[in-house]
């Protein structure tokens, strides 16, 4: 356990130094003050909008959102389903998307109840599951609550040999070998994805030049 924790700060140091720090999760401040809308409700859109897809596809599709003044709860709900949808379309998926976030606008709003929403609360919400909900609790709750996705697993699998398939395993393993810190939680899931997608890719992984390799065990 001791060894886990060490290695997994080093991780992170590493991580840190060489990418920097990423200022996740993403939101136009500006876009908010001038509609009065409250930035934990991009949040909310965007961790529904980026399952099964890219961020770049969720870009678009926040983009599209913003130029119609419906990045809002109030602004998804009121919108005719269909115009959801083509707004939605660069996500993918995106009839179910726009279903989706219509409910989670609704049964979300007012925007202050996620400051006592519980996890159990939000995965029973359809459109939310567990990483999902993690992404919320952690990015626009201001909660200590660890986030999984394929990119950590990657990582974690090939520097630990660690092969935890069950999300809530992994999930604890990190949350019991980490400071109780909510910038770390946020920089490091957020690191952790930059790295998959620059060196520590699913296939043919990049090892050459990548700043872990020597914490990697794939290498040795």
């Amino acid at each position: 356990m001791r060894n886990s924790r060490s290695k997994l700060l080093k991780l992170y140091e590493s991580l840190l130094e060489a990418y920097g720090r990423q200022n996740w999760w993403p939101v136009d401040e500006e876009y908010h003050r001038r509609h009065g809308s409250d930035p934990r409700e991009e949040i909310v859109v965007g961790a529904i909008l980026t399952q099964n897809t890219s961020w770049k596809n969720v870009e678009r599709a926040l983009e599209n959102l913003k130029g119609e003044g419906l990045l809002s709860f109030r602004g998804i709900t009121s919108a005719p389903l269909q115009k959801l949808e083509e707004l939605l379309r660069p996500s993918g998926y995106y009839r179910q998307k726009a279903r989706r976030l219509k409910e989670v606008a609704q049964t979300l709003s007012p925007v202050s109840r996620l400051e006592k929403i519980s996890r159990e609360e939000l995965m029973r919400i359809k459109g939310i599951g567990q990483e999902t909900a993690d992404a919320i609790l952690l990015y626009a709750c201001g909660r200590l609550s660890f986030v999984i996705d394929a990119y950590t697993k990657r990582v974690v699998e090939r520097v630990f040999g660690l092969k935890k398939d069950a999300y809530e395993e992994l999930k604890r393993w990190f949350e019991e070998n980490l400071p109780k810190d909510l910038e770390l939680y946020r920089e490091f899931h957020a690191l952790l994805d930059e790295h998959a997608k620059r060196y520590c890719k699913k296939r043919d992984p990049e090892c050459a030049g990548c700043p872990v390799a020597q914490m990697c065990l794939k290498l040795e």
